[in-house]
């Protein structure tokens, strides 16, 4: 018996990187999977992948728009039977300086981050009241803390934080427990090109940044995941508007 038998989950983002290890975690578990991302093709190849028992579907979905989030969780609602676990993963950088940062390098981050949690935790909160139960799950960062040249990414970050609390807040009484992670360096496709845009040696960029928490390595997809996978579990329904930091004690 897994943690997640008869379980949906839905994980936005999550072709790759700490969305697919997320989603393979839940699939391990026991939970039938929606793996959304904006190519259905590369979502439902991640989907194929993910192993588990329960069906894993790979679904497009853009978002940003709310008639695309719309289609998406009706779809999975249809093809899987329901969803009870929403993880609003999906994230994009546009990073510079901010004499360097352009309104559309600000609009793009603010609306993949914050609008796309408030749509997809929109499109899920009807069917989480009627039956009662649901999990909300946030991706923040610590560079919600301030990070050099991340201003758009370090404000939707923290903004993360404040939606999370708020949703808490009011879905509560409704048995939603509502949650945020917020990763440290985390090895990714991701954190590479950010490497290789600092014309930085990937191996070089994670040695770097391995050395500025205590534990002295870097963090991968599965520490996220197995994260994940309690917070939106019932043994943590005592537990709901907190901010987990997973980042190796750089934070202390």
């Amino acid at each position: 018996m897994g943690r997640y038998d008869g379980r949906v989950a839905i994980v936005t983002g999550s072709a790759r990187g700490i969305g697919a290890g997320t989603a393979k975690r839940f699939a391990e578990e026991g939970a039938s999977v929606a793996v959304l991302d904006l190519d259905e093709g590369s979502a439902q190849a991640t989907a194929d992948g993910l192993g588990g028992e329960a069906k894993s579907i790979g679904v497009a979905c853009n978002v940003t728009d709310s008639a695309s989030v719309e289609a998406a969780v009706a779809r999975v609602v249809e093809e899987l039977g329901g969803v009870h676990v929403l993880v609003n993963n999906a994230g994009i950088t546009r990073d510079n300086l901010l004499f360097k940062l352009t309104e559309d390098d600000w609009d793009a981050v603010m609306n993949v981050h914050l609008k796309g949690a408030f749509l997809m935790s929109k499109a899920v909160q009807k069917t989480f009241v009627d039956q009662k139960y649901g999990k909300i799950l946030n991706l923040s960062s610590v560079s919600a803390n301030g990070n050099r040249g991340q201003a758009n990414y370090s404000a939707a970050k923290a903004g993360v934080q404040g939606f999370t609390r708020t949703l808490a807040l009011e879905l509560g009484k409704f048995g939603v427990n509502v949650n945020a992670i917020a990763p440290g360096f985390i090895a990714t496709e991701m954190t590479d090109d950010t490497a290789r845009r600092l014309k930085l040696d990937v191996e070089e960029f994670r040695k770097m940044n391995a050395e500025a928490n205590p534990i002295k390595r870097v963090g991968y997809p599965e520490d996220i995941a197995a994260a994940a996978a309690f917070l939106c579990s019932d043994e943590a329904s005592y537990i709901t508007g907190q901010t987990l930091y997973v980042d190796g004690g750089a934070k202390i």
